[in-house]
């Protein structure tokens, strides 16, 4: 999914909560669900039950999801004019005009300096993370969006970073195989968005970023197929790799199967062109629920049990 493409569950009319209502639904409150990644790193180290952990990962969930919101409403605002002419994305509120363009760059300032206090009061290392974040999707904001290839990897690397803050703010280390789980699956998804798009397109003519023109429906297949295969294979690396580490526990490897089965069963709505909001689908897919209920059972039994 992308960072800055996503939501298009706003209604016209700028009666529908006005001016601070459009600005909350602009920040897209709903994205926030992706920053339970800053979680993972706590989880697999089995440090949940350390309170001073688990307030400096609240502390990177609260900062990152400022920051984010904060390059929502600026990709929003320079992109108002393409929106208006989205079948979709013309109801966010910016592009509605409920939120004036000016009050958007205001409150995306706001937004970036309460993310980095409370990203400072976690920790620098945090604060670094963040920082590199909002630049890297400031600039994708400014033009490299365009950039075929470059635009997929900008994306994926919000879920990346998401994933090292939950490292940062809370000096935890993490494993390459946690790095490649993530990264891989992070351009998993993002590739089944962007497919989601090309079928939007072919299926309505609706207007897409120029970087999409130079995509092909089978390139982006290949793409995410590709990910999808690296992502289990370094999963199951790792469910090997650490077992002795966690007391020869077989839950680990029991975990592949969940993990496994609910990759296949999201790629069939990547393959549909339904995954435009991966977020939507992990939230009404009850058979996408429960065996991500059973992943994280396992792991939760291979690590605290």
């Amino acid at each position: 999914m992308t960072e800055q493409a996503e939501d298009v569950s706003t209604r016209p009319g700028k009666s529908a909560g006005g001016l601070a209502g459009g600005l909350l639904r602009a920040a897209r409150p709903k994205q926030w669900v992706k920053n339970v990644l800053v979680l993972a790193a706590p989880f697999t180290a089995s440090r949940l039950a350390d309170v001073a952990v688990l307030r400096d990962a609240g502390l990177a969930f609260v900062a990152f999801s400022l920051v984010a919101s904060s390059v929502y409403l600026i990709n929003d605002a320079i992109d108002v004019e393409a929106d208006r002419a989205h079948p979709t994305k013309r109801n966010r509120p910016i592009a509605a005009g409920i939120v004036p363009v000016p009050v958007a760059y205001v409150a995306a300032g706001v937004l970036l300096l309460a993310g980095a206090a409370v990203g400072w009061a976690a920790s620098w290392q945090l604060l670094v993370v963040l920082g590199v974040y909002w630049c890297i999707q400031l600039g994708y904001c400014l033009g490299w969006k365009h950039q075929p290839v470059i635009d997929l990897c900008i994306v994926a690397s919000g879920f990346l970073l998401r994933a090292i803050a939950g490292g940062a703010g809370t000096g935890i280390p993490l494993s390459q195989w946690f790095l490649l789980v993530t990264g891989f699956g992070s351009l998993f998804m993002v590739a089944g968005k962007r497919y989601a798009e090309i079928i939007l397109f072919e299926n309505t003519g609706a207007e897409i970023r120029s970087s999409l023109r130079k995509y092909s429906a089978s390139y982006l297949r290949f793409v995410w197929a590709t990910s999808a295969g690296v992502m289990i294979m370094s999963y199951a690396l790792w469910a090997w790799d650490v077992r002795p580490v966690l007391g020869d526990s077989v839950w680990t490897v029991v975990s592949i199967v969940p993990f496994v089965v609910a990759v296949l069963r999201y790629a069939v709505d990547v393959d549909q062109g339904k995954a435009g909001e991966p977020e939507e689908i992990a939230l009404r897919d009850r058979a996408l629920q429960i065996l991500g209920l059973a992943w994280a059972g396992s792991l939760f039994a291979a690590i605290y049990l």
